[in-house]
């Protein structure tokens, strides 16, 4: 009955508080077979079977779970609870095996001296117990320190989602303090580029304007000279004056008619000078893009038909329904427009005078919804004779133009590069074919 006990306990601390599969990978097993099934066999065959070779077999059953149990305490010795338990078990598993061994091989010694052997018994019996107590006050400790430590993880564990969760947060106040400082840089740049652009514009309209003062006396006293002569020509014609005196007189009208043509496209120049340093004072507000190709590609047309009758090509708009009204200036969001379908007919117009068979001049505006990037796209496209890429990375300066003299001042397209760019905060790029056509881009927030 006692190693039922001693087997018993033995195996389920065992189970409990020591982990054996570092040495045995089916000890877990193997120790719940003999603490389910062997050990109460075992105490079956004590009590039902007390004499004759069964309780040999059973005797022998018991130093063979006894040894087991030695055996694995003495692996895990290392552990505080196996070699406690190891120091318990030990002169009793001794003890054990020497009875065992006297009562089977020298069984008239072992009735001789029973008695004395009972008594002896009783030491490592009292041995057993005293460490067995020791044992369980460690086995209790130990389950406080489990306990200890499981709480420590789990506060640990809060511990570390709780930074996780702070982390995330501080990252997120990271990346929106980036957000926000790159914009304050952007709108930095943007403010410092709009009071260069503004003292420039300055600059130009105050030259502008002077120069523009000594024009109107040349463009005015050039067509009152010539006034003048015409008028002495008529005079002279009824009387007899030499020919040279006619012919420097036909020579003066035609150096005041160039003084004039020139003085004009200058004045032109200034114009289109002042346009491009004026501040826009326009209010942003709704603007309904589809409607306002529709008006000014019209307008460009008329325009143009109107200067020169022969001039003729086919246009069209391509709407997109689904266009949102956008925040812009109306007026300068027209102005681009309108430059940018001018130099389409033109460069058409140009080409449908080379008399290509089967060529049809044609300009088309296309409206486009970019949902994504919350803004909408307008491209202007024309089949006309397209930039040549060394052209193309030009066409947007200031004063550059590749229209004959006289016929362009070169500041449409710079004009119109600025109003999209930093008027609204948009893109202007170009796409071009050399020979084939020409495509403008416009890209625009819808805020």
């Amino acid at each position: 009955m006692l190693n039922f006990f001693i087997c018993l306990f033995s195996l389920s601390v065992i189970r409990k508080n020591l982990d054996t599969t570092r040495y045995f990978w089916n000890n877990t097993d193997v120790l719940k077979v003999l603490q389910l099934f062997v050990v109460p066999g075992l105490l079956a065959a004590d009590v039902l079977l007390k004499e004759g070779s069964v309780q040999f077999i059973g005797d022998a059953g018991w130093f063979i779970v006894l040894s087991y149990i030695i055996y694995i305490l003495y692996q895990e010795r290392d552990q505080l609870l196996a070699g406690s338990l190891l120091k318990a078990g030990l002169p009793y598993y001794i003890f054990y095996v020497v009875i065992f061994i006297i009562q089977y091989a020298l069984p008239s010694l072992y009735k001789t001296h029973e008695d004395t052997i009972s008594l002896i018994n009783t030491l490592p019996i009292v041995w057993l117990f005293a460490f067995g107590l020791s044992a369980k006050n460690q086995i209790n400790n130990l389950r406080r320190e489990k306990e200890q430590k499981e709480k420590v993880i789990h506060e640990n564990e809060a511990l570390e989602h709780l930074v996780r969760e702070r982390t995330n947060e501080i990252l997120q106040q990271k990346n929106q303090l980036e957000e926000t400082l790159e914009e304050l840089k952007q709108t930095q740049n943007q403010l410092i580029q709009q009071e260069k652009l503004a003292s420039l514009g300055e600059l130009t309209a105050g030259i502008a304007h002077e120069i523009q003062n000594p024009l109107n006396f040349v463009n005015n006293f050039s067509e009152v000279s010539t006034e003048l002569l015409d008028e002495l020509r008529q005079e002279l014609s009824a009387t007899s004056i030499p020919e040279n005196s006619a012919d420097i007189i036909e020579d003066l009208v035609q150096n005041l008619s160039k003084i004039s043509y020139h003085g004009k496209r200058a004045s032109g120049i200034v114009k289109n000078m002042l346009e491009h340093s004026r501040a826009s004072t326009g209010e942003r507000q709704l603007v309904d893009v589809n409607a306002l190709a529709e008006e000014y590609i019209k307008l460009s047309f008329h325009g143009l038909r109107a200067k020169d009758k022969s001039f003729n090509s086919d246009f069209k708009v391509v709407p997109d329904p689904s266009l949102p009204a956008i925040e812009a200036i109306p007026q300068d969001l027209g102005r681009v427009l309108l430059n940018l379908c001018n130099n389409a007919f033109y460069a058409v117009n140009k080409k449908a005078a080379e008399n290509i068979p089967g060529y049809k001049p044609l300009v088309s505006i296309t409206t486009e919804n970019l949902p994504r990037e919350e803004a909408v796209k307008i491209t202007v496209s024309d089949n006309g004779g397209g930039i040549s890429e060394e052209l193309k990375n030009k066409i947007f300066q200031p004063f550059f133009t590749t229209k004959p003299t006289g016929q362009g001042t070169g500041l449409g397209l710079s004009l119109s590069y600025d109003i999209v760019t930093k008027g609204h905060g948009g893109e202007l790029m170009v796409e071009s074919v050399e020979g084939k056509s020409t495509v403008f881009s416009i890209i625009l927030p819808v805020r």
